[in-house]
């Protein structure tokens, strides 16, 4: 059964964002539900993938173990380790169940904390034109799909629901957070990739790149929030199929870009602008498929 949108009677909605409906749990804690919803080139579609809340949320889950105090302790986390179900009236369990996270209330940092390992998307277009992403240097001769050097930091400026993220450079993330701050995510964003690199090159999942989001509690403890290392927020590829020059099959919401690149609204080619175009049940299945395959090869 799927859940495009929650809605929780019992708690005050505080946000409705392109995944999750997060709701108040007193002053200090946020209940997030992972709806089915899936947005591409930040627009939402109107049809849900079944099963992508509680596929997002077991691997969220599964990474935050790996990384956080349980597992790696590279930095603090989020969760409350409550159980969900038991801040919601009986008759919305079923709402929660399996997809949604009771964490902590944090003052959000207004950067996505991007890094990548290898070269894609308008990573690679940027290449291209500068032989450089987000303003730091590359070597030339790469090709789409290259794996990096080293992995690399390229942040992006949070955009409002609907609107698109920006990609800014180090320097330009320093004047909106302070050099500190900065230098903090940065150093852990860099951290948590190289560790979620290694554990999922176990599996033969190469993450070519992902995005962190962190806050900062009552005592200014930085702590990594928010969804992690999902196929929501990174690109999976499969480790044996891989080549420099091609775009690899991925596990992730890039089969359903590209079927968008393609699709038309009206008779006139989709401009990437509300509304989406709907989904065939073809497409909707596709897409499921694969984040349920990155997940069944990460936690195999």
């Amino acid at each position: 059964m799927s859940l495009h949108t929650s809605n929780l009677h019992s708690l005050p909605l505080l946000a409705r964002g392109k995944v999750r409906d997060n709701y108040a749990v007193g002053e200090d804690r946020i209940l997030m539900v992972a709806s089915d919803r899936i947005s591409a080139f930040d627009v939402i579609m109107g049809e849900p993938i079944p099963g992508k809340g509680e596929l997002l949320t077991r691997m969220a889950l599964y990474w935050f173990d790996q990384l956080g105090p349980k597992g790696r302790n590279i930095c603090p986390i989020h969760l409350t380790g409550e159980d969900p179900t038991s801040v919601v009236a009986p008759d919305e369990v079923e709402q929660v169940r399996g997809r949604a996270m009771l964490v902590k209330r944090l003052r959000p940092i207004p950067v996505e904390a991007v890094v990548r390992g290898y070269l894609a998307g308008s990573g690679w277009q940027e290449y291209q034109q500068s032989q450089s992403v987000c303003g730091v240097p590359l070597p030339p001769g790469l090709r789409n799909a290259s794996r990096l050097p080293e992995p690399i930091f390229t942040p992006a400026a949070k955009a409002a629901v609907g609107e698109h993220d920006e990609n800014i450079t180090f320097e330009q993330m320093v004047a909106l957070i302070g050099a500190d701050l900065a230098e903090r995510i940065r150093r852990l964003s860099l951290q948590l990739y190289v560790a979620a690199r290694d554990i999922a090159a176990t599996k033969g999942i190469l993450i070519a790149d992902t995005k962190f989001e962190f806050g900062l509690d009552a005592q200014g403890t930085l702590t990594l929030m928010d969804e992690v290392l999902t196929p929501d927020s990174s690109r999976y590829w499969p480790a044996d199929t891989w080549q420099e020059g091609v775009n690899p099959p991925s596990f992730d919401k890039q089969y359903l870009r590209d079927w968008l690149e393609t699709a038309q609204v009206g008779g006139k080619p989709w401009d990437k602008s509300p509304p989406a175009p709907r989904l065939p049940q073809a497409v909707i299945a596709q897409t499921a498929a694969r984040y349920q395959e990155a997940l069944a090869r990460l936690t195999a």
